[in-house]
Parts: structure tokens; C-alpha cells; sequence
């Protein structure tokens, strides 16, 4: 819409994803996670157009 591209949700509910995202859950416990959401672009193979730096 608007001459923007869509972007899709990758579906959370496959067993595959829902490991993935367990994963990066079980990090963020442990205190091993440093940056939420690079860890979730990453599992998901979205890439992060606004990076802190």
C-alpha cells in the first residue's frame, strides 16, 4: 500500500518457530541475551532496518 512492500509475520505457531523462539526465551532467563530484538530478527530471519549503535 502506498508504494511500500508488504512484510509477512513468519507464522509463531510452527513447531519449528516455536523452537526458536524457546531458545531465545531460555537466553533472555539465563542473562546470556544482550539485545532482544537482534536475537528475534535473527531467529526469524528478519533483518533490523533501525540498529542501535
Amino acid at each position: 500500500m502506498f508504494g511500500k512492500k508488504s512484510q509477512q509475520s513468519p507464522d509463531l505457531t510452527s513447531a519449528e518457530n516455536v523452537a526458536k523462539g524457546r531458545k531465545v526465551y531460555d537466553r533472555i532467563v539465563s542473562g546470556e541475551c544482550k539485545d532482544v530484538t537482534a536475537e528475534l530478527n535473527d531467529a526469524y530471519g528478519r533483518s533490523s532496518k533501525n540498529k542501535r549503535g
